[in-house]
């Protein structure tokens, strides 16, 4: 469910952003580590993005996939809604029809043009390059909030967001399947992200409306699937086939798939409130890296060593933005003065990382030069 997806992020990206704006109390009976919950959260969310990449592959129809998606999350929320707990945050929402057709419509609206415009420029671009164009989404965010006047705006922060446009224009420049399409497909599919984080932004701000990732998705999702079930009529039922679906891909496949982008969407609502706003970013750059290294290793995608650098830059500037310098020195000096208490444990930490990063860098720019996929 692409999403991406916010991504946030392929994925519902609305769903998918585990910084909502208040989180539901967590669920009394799961006492697991705060490091489970981020590693099912980072494996469902990478899983999501590389199992339709896959899927696109062999069946180029994008706005199917996406339909079907928000039909199956659909039908999901209301089954939950019926026979658990995970949604009883929807009775703290005044919700009345009116409040839906003036405020989540037109967020559907531009929720179910970022998801088609996302999924459309996997079909030219490469997972890895795509994941380098998201990293612009807080730009085009910060944007739209400044054009739409819920803040005013300041140099200082554009000129710290600067080095993750500059990061991103240097992977750009370098890529070597670069494909103008696909790029203002994505393009588009940010901004249309953008303006609709911020548009959930202004209605969240109302205490009346606060609502988890999960509950977003139950008021949502119904409205997706009816625009983008309309935009699919359009135009891609004439081309479709029943033959497609069943023989290229397989209905067991896309219902596996579905239910891994839903589990994405469940696994966000018990990782909220159990890490920190450090964790979940770095945990949100982490998984983009991982993504990057398993395009290179899976799809063949070449990468250059200035593309990487880029990528490097972007990813700085992210983090950057989003703790600020203040938060990043102190995390910093905390995390030298654990590196002296525990010498062997960060010795250890470096050593794997130093590792990883060789394999990536192996792969990336000295391994076989791959054009095609790896299950052709």
């Amino acid at each position: 469910m692409s999403n991406e997806r916010g991504d946030d992020r392929l994925e519902l990206p609305s769903m998918n952003n585990p910084k909502p704006p208040i989180p539901q109390e967590e669920n009394k009976g799961l006492s697991l580590h705060p490091s489970v919950y981020v590693a099912i959260w980072i494996t469902l969310s990478s899983s999501v993005i590389l199992f339709n990449k896959w899927i696109l592959y062999t069946l180029d129809f994008p706005i199917f996939l996406t339909t079907w998606h928000l039909i199956f999350a659909t039908i999901a929320t209301q089954v939950m809604a019926r026979t658990t707990h995970l949604l009883d945050g929807r009775f703290q929402v005044r919700m009345t029809g009116k409040v839906y057709l003036r405020a989540i419509a037109p967020i559907g609206f531009f929720f179910s043009l970022s998801l088609i415009c996302g999924n459309m420029a996997y079909l030219t671009l490469s997972v890895a390059f795509i994941q380098m164009l998201k990293a612009t989404t807080p730009v085009f965010v910060l944007l739209a909030t400044w054009s739409m006047g819920l803040e005013s705006p300041q140099l200082k922060t554009l000129y710290n967001v600067s080095f993750i446009v500059l990061g991103v224009i240097i992977a750009s420049y370098v890529e070597l399947d670069f494909n103008l399409g696909g790029v203002i497909f994505q393009i588009l599919g940010i901004t249309f992200e953008a303006t609709r984080l911020v548009m959930v932004q202004r209605l969240l701000s109302a205490k009346e409306y606060k609502m988890d990732p999960l509950v977003s998705l139950y008021y949502f999702a119904p409205v997706c699937a009816v625009m983008n079930f309309l935009i699919f009529c359009v135009v891609e039922a004439p081309k479709i086939t029943m033959g497609d679906i069943t023989d290229k891909v397989g209905i067991f496949v896309l219902l596996a798939n579905a239910m891994v982008a839903f589990g994405l969407n469940v696994s966000v609502v018990f990782l909220i409130g159990r890490t920190s706003s450090l964790v979940l970013t770095l945990c949100g750059v982490l998984k983009d890296i991982l993504l990057v290294v398993c395009s290179i290793l899976i799809y063949g995608t070449r990468v250059t060593m200035l593309q990487f650098l880029g990528y490097s830059v972007a990813l700085g500037g992210l983090v950057w933005y989003k703790l600020g310098a203040e938060k990043v020195k102190e995390h910093y000096e905390n995390l030298a003065d654990a590196c002296r208490q525990k010498k062997k444990g960060a010795l250890a930490f470096v050593g794997s990382v130093g590792f990883l990063m060789v394999v990536f860098l192996y792969y990336a720019f000295l391994g076989e030069d791959k054009t095609g996929y790896a299950m052709d």
